[in-house]
């Protein structure tokens, strides 16, 4: 017996960034993509307790401890319903590890919601998206998926309505960004500024209803793109390769390192990514469409 879900990865295609909170969280203002590239978290029976394996292109990146945020959901579910966690959750690796695109935080809402099915726990949506925010700002996003605005530290979702799908270029890079460093860098670059409350992009969010890829492309903003190029410089030349090739838009995809070009259509994502293969700053470059859904039980 046992319960494979598949959850995708997601693109940030407005990241708002408040001032530091007494938390050391930040407020934002946050909107969600979810987009067709995917891990997958399988939960079957352990008589040894919990484990993690992982296989996939960055598996030997993955932690298979407790601080992994999947073995973190099955502690958070087990202890809900008073059982012992004995779950082997084994994870196919495709969302690329410490690259901005929630992959940590999908496998968490991965296992949360096979951990569910295979125990047969019944939590309701409600519930599931309690347990989601209490792992990571990012998890109740991975379980919801399609596109949302998350507010607070990113964990309160409004669900957005899209009227079409968009086309996407991931080009992953050759080394990681760790997302804390990120914000410290952040911190740093606003010292001694006024850093505005973050609210929602109106234009943004009628780019999405209407599914116009012209007029998102004009609106997408990531406040976390200067720290991530300060720290990683070499990302500069990747978004200028990707307009070069004809992107519409390229910004860096959360807190980086992976960047995302938005595309006209999917023969134009395709040919950006083929130029963007070779780059020196590329390990390698995915096309991918959104929204889609979250987290879904196979």
């Amino acid at each position: 017996m046992s319960a494979t879900v598949r959850v995708p990865a997601k693109v940030n295609v407005q990241l708002a960034v408040g001032a530091a909170r007494p938390d050391g969280f930040h407020e934002l203002a946050n909107v969600f993509l979810a987009v067709g590239l995917y891990d997958e978290v399988t939960a079957t029976p352990s008589p040894d307790g919990l484990r993690i394996t992982c296989d996939g292109p960055d598996a030997a990146e993955v932690p298979l401890d407790r601080t992994n945020l999947a073995a973190r959901a099955a502690l958070a579910l087990a202890g809900r319903y008073g059982r012992t966690p004995d779950v082997h959750l084994h994870i196919t690796k495709d969302i690329p590890v410490a690259g901005g695109m929630a992959g940590g935080s999908a496998d968490g809402a991965g296992a949360l919601l096979a951990c569910d099915a295979l125990w047969g726990t019944g939590a309701g949506r409600e519930e599931l998206l309690d347990i989601c925010a209490e792992l990571g700002s990012d998890v109740p996003f991975s379980l919801v998926g399609g596109a949302a605005l998350g507010t607070g530290r990113g964990e309160k979702l409004t669900e957005l309505e899209v009227g079409g799908t968009f086309h996407w270029v991931f080009v992953t890079a050759t080394r990681g960004l760790s997302t804390p460093a990120v914000f410290r860098e952040f911190d740093r670059l606003a010292e001694g500024r006024d850093i505005p409350d973050p609210v929602a992009s109106q234009p943004l969010l009628d780019a999405l209803a209407e599914g116009d890829p012209d007029a998102l492309a004009a609106a997408v903003t990531n406040d976390l793109q200067p720290a991530a190029l300060s720290l990683f410089p070499e990302l500069t030349d990747t978004l200028a390769a990707g307009r070069a090739a004809g992107a519409l838009a390229a910004l860096v995809s959360g807190s980086g390192p992976t960047t995302a070009f938005l595309a006209r259509d999917e023969q134009a994502a395709e040919k950006i990514a083929a130029e963007l293969r070779p780059l020196a700053t590329s390990r390698t470059a995915r096309t991918a469409p959104g929204p889609v859904p979250g987290a879904t039980v196979l």
